[in-house]
């Protein structure tokens, strides 16, 4: 025993730690001989932070001694994965914790305005000019994909980028965004005579929750024909959370040997990126551009040329995608603050801080609709587009930090206790809050029904949105993916039936004709235009799934349902009358649970009644005109 306490205090001298400072945790103190110098640094670290707390229960040496060196383990990367380390987590939690208890507001000082941007009208000229040169940019465009989450805010117990974006093809999110970038990488390509094809890299932040999962959805479906090289995932950590307002770290209650933790929010990509060093990877490879978009939003890629373009037309270090927002409606909007000091930013300002910081400034009437019907404040979807020069450029000096907040629950008005234990947050939109004046940072807005649809609410409290509200469930989403494909089709010359309202779950929907592809098809309106020819009509009754890239569709008569798959080297020209029993959509109960949760979720399945299905496995060219062709599945 003697020679342990002469070790112990050997190492203790080494490192400056004297007696009376070890002793103000006597339980620690007994039990450093199982330390390192590095853990015993770190002891150190939080002693001085006054989180002696932590180790007031910790039993005599001898006793779980390997849970001792875990929570040291913990305690490492908890300070290896936040910038700066545990004492700045700790030091921003106590200014934030105290701003939060003198209820300081984040905006005092500032004042809003309308910031510069671009409100895109879909298929006119100005729109197409943008989507081609967005193309032509796509091959400096590196994607980040923020997929941190599980579906169990939506009633599935998956990953969210393995639900169907659509129930028609069963194509999974995932799939459809790697189907999209390698579409947007071909076509890249072929506008850049002479070039050797670039690969877009594409990264996926993961998390505790998600990463093990995403790898096996990967690898199971052999990455959805994007080379795995292409594939970056980064593994985001959690923060410590905090149980009062000295920002004491809390002790996990199911083990006294653990710092509880929480997720830290998804503005942490921005710091995995720094670390990563793939910043300078993708700069020396002389890439330009980085979209970052999060899991569940089925139309977005319908917005990605276009909004590419403006950021290279305009030269944006930051573009924000957005669309028309009704004023007071529950979606943030992009705002200029102007400081009193004379700073400037454009930012995210939720609805609920929007309205009264719109009042204390000379605004008495807050939030309102104006000429356009629209708040001039456009709603922000949390798509960004970074320039990557300037990107790293900031960065370098941030470390990927990201302005936090802290939104404890507090017991009562004196603010002194917390319900739970809160934690330090941030949010991947907030990066423009630390960029100088002279940044330019713009938006695009895109209509709705384009450009955003996302999938985030169970079917019960879909169900409880006010009527004229987006449900932003999963059954909203997928019929928006058939009418934004029905609504591009009608803008293209294609008579699409009108159509007809139902209830699912609850949520009364319009249910459009099932038209969907697959982006190799058609990735811009200019594409669609292309491919589309003479005079086609669609029931509302009908399904049409294209898969080939050379389909082309001429005075196609379509009442039920039709599948058309080529390989590259095949050329298809569809059209006639093709009229059958079709698919139709039967009603799901999502409580069910015989019923796969994918589908419940959605309250209907399709059911393929009858359908002309075609597969040209042959190069070569080929005519399908049939006249009134019924149920058929052939290979040519």
């Amino acid at each position: 025993m003697a020679s342990t306490l002469e070790s112990t205090a050997e190492k203790l001298s080494t490192l400056g730690i004297n007696g009376d400072f070890s002793s103000s945790s006597p339980n620690l103190q007994k039990n450093f001989h199982l330390l390192s110098p590095h853990q015993i640094e770190l002891a150190k670290t939080l002693l001085e932070l006054g989180q002696t707390h932590l180790f007031e229960h910790w039993a005599e040496p001898g006793v779980a001694d390997d849970e001792k060196k875990a929570f040291f383990d913990q305690v490492a990367r908890l300070n290896s994965s936040y910038p700066d380390g545990l004492e700045s987590y700790i030091k921003t939690a106590r200014e934030l914790l105290a701003d939060s208890k003198a209820g300081r507001n984040p905006f005092d000082g500032f004042t809003p305005s309308v910031p510069t941007g671009d409100v895109l009208t879909f298929g006119d000229d100005n729109f197409i000019k943008f989507e081609e040169t967005g193309i032509r940019e796509a091959q400096k465009a590196a994607f980040v994909l923020v997929a941190g989450g599980l579906g169990e805010r939506l009633g599935y117990n998956g990953i969210k980028v393995a639900l169907p974006r659509e129930t028609t093809t069963g194509t999974c999110f995932l799939q459809h965004y790697i189907e999209s970038i390698l579409a947007l990488q071909e076509a890249s390509h072929s506008l850049a005579q002479g070039e050797v094809q670039k690969k877009i890299p594409f990264v996926i932040m993961t998390s505790d929750d998600t990463h093990s999962h995403t790898i096996h959805l990967l690898e199971s479906n052999s990455y959805f024909g994007m080379e795995p090289t292409q594939v970056k995932l980064l593994k985001q950590e959690k923060v410590a959370c905090l149980d009062d307002n000295e920002a004491r770290l809390a002790v996990d209650p199911h083990n006294k040997y653990r710092i509880q933790t929480k997720p830290h929010g998804h503005g942490d990509v921005h710091s995995l990126l720094y670390s990563s060093g793939l910043l300078n990877v993708w700069r020396d490879a002389g890439l330009r551009w980085v979209l970052f978009f999060q899991d569940t939003n089925g139309l977005l890629f319908n917005a990605i040329p276009a909004a590419i373009g403006v950021s290279a037309t305009r030269q944006y270090h930051v573009n924000s995608l957005a669309v028309p927002r009704k004023a007071k409606e529950a979606i943030g909007g992009i705002t200029r603050l102007t400081h009193v000091d004379g700073r400037t930013m454009v930012i995210n300002v939720e609805y609920n801080q929007l309205d009264p910081l719109l009042r204390a400034t000379g605004h008495p009437d807050g939030d309102v609709n104006g000429e356009t019907g629209f708040s001039p404040f456009p709603g922000n979807i949390n798509q960004l587009i970074l320039e990557l020069g300037p990107y790293i450029e900031e960065l370098t000096k941030t470390k990927g930090g990201i302005k936090e907040f802290v939104n404890p629950k507090y017991k009562d008005a004196s603010k002194t206790s917390f319900k739970s234990s809160t934690r330090l947050e941030c949010m991947m939109q907030d990066y423009p809050k630390t960029l100088p004046p002279i940044a330019r940072v713009g938006f695009t807005v895109m209509d709705t029904w384009l450009a955003y649809a996302p999938v985030k609410n169970n079917p019960d409290d879909a169900a409880k949105v006010p009527k004229g509200n987006p449900y932003h469930s999963a059954t909203s989403g997928e019929m928006a993916i058939y009418r934004a494909n029905s609504l591009i089709l009608r803008k293209a010359g294609v008579q699409v039936a009108d159509p007809v309202q139902e209830v699912f779950n609850g949520q009364e929907v319009e249910v459009w004709p099932r038209v969907t592809w697959k982006p190799k098809w058609a990735l811009t309106y200019s594409d669609i235009k292309r491919k589309i020819n003479g005079n086609c009509s669609i029931s509302q009754r009908s399904t049409m799934v294209i898969k080939g890239r050379n389909v082309f569709v001429e005075d196609l008569s379509l009442d039920g349902a039709l599948v058309i798959d080529a390989i590259e080297d095949a050329e298809v020209k569809v059209g006639g009358s093709v009229q059958n029993k079709g698919w139709i959509l039967e009603k799901v109960d999502y409580k069910d649970t015989s019923i796969p949760e994918e589908l419940r979720i959605r309250g209907f399945r399709v059911e393929k009644v009858e359908e002309l299905e075609k597969n040209y496995t042959e190069p070569g060219k080929f005519s399908l005109k049939p006249l009134r062709v019924k149920s058929t599945h052939q290979v040519t």
